[in-house]
């Protein structure tokens, strides 16, 4: 993440449970990064077609001690279901400059 001023966090059915990236995402926000997720479970695979959607994993970090979750503040991306491909790239630029403008207002 050095040198980069936000985290994309690619969530599939399996990226809550991973320990390593809620690492990132909490170092990325203490870092002031930009934090944005986009869901996959709309992109074709090609062993196993689509798949499950995975859990918001920023529903559970919170800011501070008391705070309100992660997941009020940044936002999780859900891509067109017929053309999960084109609307990322059509919209990821955006996406990424969002979330580093709601970085710094926090």
């Amino acid at each position: 993440m050095k040198n980069k001023s936000c985290v994309v966090v690619l969530v599939g059915t399996e990226t809550n449970s991973r320990p390593w990236v809620k690492y990132e995402i909490v170092k990325g926000w203490n870092d002031k990064k930009g934090i944005v997720g986009i869901y996959i479970h709309n992109l074709p695979w090609a062993r196993t077609g689509n798949c499950s959607k995975g859990h918001n994993p920023f529903d559970d970090i919170t800011l501070g001690d008391n705070g309100p979750k992660l997941s009020s503040v940044v936002k999780c991306y859900d891509p067109s279901s017929t053309d999960a491909y084109d609307d990322i790239t059509r919209n990821i630029n955006a996406w990424i400059e969002e979330a580093i403008e709601i970085r710094a207002r926090y």
